[in-house]
């Protein structure tokens, strides 16, 4: 076995298996939602590299695997003369690896298309039915039951039902659209369509079974915190507890849903953030440290 591939192997098990494993464990992770999100995404990216690069390193001669380890790890690009000089094992190599990554990236691309033509027809109904109001910035729409959520892209818009709107308090509608625009504001359905896609490719996968449930929960607790720079946290939790029982379209995000009651209890549940940053921090050191005498070993050796 070509001992380059340890590299990607073991970081394969790493970011596949083993951190995915941790990081939903962790405490620290709901109270630092982007810092595990950022945990998340630096995973999957990982591993989507790593097992590009793994069959890869396996077809390669000693010689040209040395020389690809070489360049992964220094950041360097091959140059256009290079690609184009490729014969044999390296073309094979390529075209692997480009397939192994065109998976997720094509299933990524799929999720972003499908839900982007429902917030396309959404958005077309709510011109018809519903009524831009100045004031709140947001659409209303006629509906007894209460409810707020987003059409986060290109479609982006803020919907509040009647219901809501007599409802809640002005300083709980406050809240709740202010969590709203912060899901459009940070892109949010694009790590959604991120974690759906690589759910779909990698269904038994560590990785993708746990990220898929965490990080929709996570970015509710990211816009959560985000509008709390604008409101009380009396003021969101009982705009969530309000909102709990709404019901928002597929592709949106509503400001209720079934995780009200758990990001409720960690609105109003004080806590310091120094000791799970450095708990998140010392998770993902101590994952790249793991790593340290496995890649110098691999690439101290060209054969």
């Amino acid at each position: 076995m070509n001992h380059h591939a340890l590299v990607p192997l073991g970081l394969v098990l790493l970011t596949g298996f083993l951190v995915p494993w941790f990081v939903a464990r962790a405490r620290w992770a709901q109270q630092v939602p982007r810092l595990a999100l950022a945990v998340w995404a630096a995973c999957g990216a990982v591993f989507t590299a790593a097992t590009a690069l793994l069959p890869a390193q396996l077809v390669l001669s000693g010689e040209s695997s040395h020389r690809l380890t070489d360049m992964v790890l220094t950041l360097r690009l091959p140059t256009s003369e290079r690609l184009f000089a490729l014969e044999g094992r390296e073309q094979l190599a390529v075209a692997i690896a480009l397939t192994v990554v065109s998976l997720p990236a094509a299933a990524f691309v799929r999720r972003l298309a499908r839900a982007r033509r429902v917030r396309v027809r959404h958005a077309g109904v709510l011109r018809l039915v519903g009524r831009y109001d100045p004031d709140l910035r947001a659409t209303v729409l006629d509906d007894d039951r209460p409810a707020v959520y987003c059409l986060p892209g290109r479609s982006r818009r803020v919907v509040v039902s009647s219901g809501a709107v007599h409802a809640l308090t002005p300083a709980q509608l406050a809240a709740a659209l202010a969590h709203e625009r912060a899901h459009i504001a940070g892109r949010h359905h694009l790590l959604v369509a991120a974690a759906e896609a690589f759910t779909a490719v990698y269904p038994r996968l560590p990785l993708a079974r746990h990220g898929g449930t965490s990080v929709p929960l996570l970015l509710e607790m990211t816009a959560d915190d985000r509008a709390l720079r604008r409101c009380t946290r009396d003021a969101l939790a009982t705009a969530l507890y309000a909102l709990a029982s709404g019901r928002a379209p597929r592709s949106a995000f509503a400001a209720g849903g079934p995780s009200a009651a758990l990001r409720m209890r960690r609105i109003l549940t004080p806590y310091s953030a120094g000791h799970p940053v450095l708990r998140g921090l010392f998770t993902i050191a101590s994952a790249a440290l793991a790593m340290m005498p496995l890649i110098v070993a691999c690439c101290s050796f060209p054969g």
